[in-house]
Order: structure tokens, then C-alpha cells, then sequence
């Protein structure tokens, strides 16, 4: 369930550029998704856009372009759910966005004036119709196997973490897990109860 939010300078995107942008970077979350080129792939691949004004965007505190290289301002966040991805995977990420803003706005080597920021989302804190929906049903709902490679690095990812809020004293309904992985209070013995 990645989200894109491209913000960048007003002007720098025609209407047709825009739409070619949306598309590439659509075919980057299915791509991040492991290839999920599903309905439900594609429901969950949403990128919105947010054009600055010229004196609402300061580079090395100028709203001019001296600080700025081809093809413009432009600000990715992309929020991907905790323990999706591992460094490779976001190097790709990196990659994939500068190479589509790249090709949508023409520019034939990206610059430095393209930055993208990943955000991770903790388990547990994402939300569908109004109910938390975790990584294990998105990758469901996604069409991934839950015993493919990408969903047992992130159980492996949640394996450890289980295991450092253990062992740091933590609530066991912090949240931040896989739900599978959550520590359950054993129910009370009937003698307790009374």
C-alpha cells in the first residue's frame, strides 16, 4: 500500500506531463509491490501531486533556480508500510522515481534537486475503511503469496523486532507487529475470575 506525494514547483508540469508522471510513477509502486499488477495492486497504488508557488519554495534561501538542477524543485515522499522493504529495495526506489520524473519532464540526466524521501508507516497504523489493515493482508489483498521471498524477509524484519521489544520490557499491546506476531495475555485462569 505505497503512496507517492510528488510536490513540486508550480509551472515545472504541464497537464500532459502530469499525466505521464502519474503513470510512471504508478508502474514504480507496482514495481515496489514485487510486480503486483493486480485490481487490487493497483487500488492501493495512489500518487497526488502539490504544486508550490515560486515564493513558497526556497532553495539555499532563494526562490530562484541558482541552487536548482534540471528538471526542476521536486519532493517525493513515498510512504510504504514498516518492513517492506530493505535498503536494496529502497535504493531501487530512489532510482525508479528520479529515472520517471526524469522522463516525464524530459530531462535527460536527473538532478540533485530531485529528492526522495521514504517514509515508513509502523504495522498496525494503516487504515482501510475505517479498520487498521497490516502487511500481511495487503500483500492478500495485493495478490502476493504469503510465502513468497518479499513477505518472509518482512516476517523475519517483525521475527527480530518481536524479540527487541521483549527484551527492552515492552507493552505487549504496543502494536508495531505483525499481527500473527503479537504477544497475547493468556486468557485468566476460571479461579481468578471469581
Amino acid at each position: 500500500m505505497p503512496l507517492m506525494d510528488v510536490r513540486y514547483a508550480g509551472g515545472a508540469l504541464a497537464r500532459a506531463a502530469k499525466a505521464d508522471l502519474a503513470r510512471r510513477l504508478t508502474d514504480v509502486l507496482i514495481k515496489m509491490e514485487g510486480g503486483a499488477d493486480t485490481r487490487g495492486g493497483r487500488a492501493f497504488a495512489w500518487v497526488f501531486f502539490t504544486a508550490f508557488a515560486a515564493d513558497d519554495w526556497w532553495v539555499g534561501g532563494r526562490t530562484n533556480d541558482e541552487y536548482v538542477t534540471a528538471p526542476g524543485k521536486f519532493l517525493v515522499n513515498v510512504w510504504i508500510p514498516e518492513g517492506y522493504m530493505n535498503q536494496a529495495h529502497k535504493n531501487e526506489v530512489h532510482a525508479w522515481v528520479a529515472e520517471a520524473i526524469g522522463e516525464a519532464t524530459g530531462a535527460s540526466a536527473p538532478g540533485g534537486s530531485i529528492l526522495t524521501v521514504i517514509n515508513e508507516v509502523t504495522e498496525g497504523d494503516w487504515g482501510n475503511a475505517g479498520h487498521p489493515i497490516s502487511l500481511e493482508s495487503i500483500a492478500e489483498t495485493v495478490g502476493q503469496s504469503k510465502q513468497g521471498a518479499r513477505l518472509a524477509w518482512s516476517r523475519s524484519y517483525f521475527e527480530a523486532k518481536a524479540r527487541a521489544m521483549a527484551a527492552a520490557g515492552y507493552p505487549k499491546d504496543a502494536g508495531g507487529l505483525f499481527p500473527s506476531l503479537t504477544p497475547r495475555e493468556p486468557a485468566p485462569h476460571p479461579a481468578e475470575v471469581g
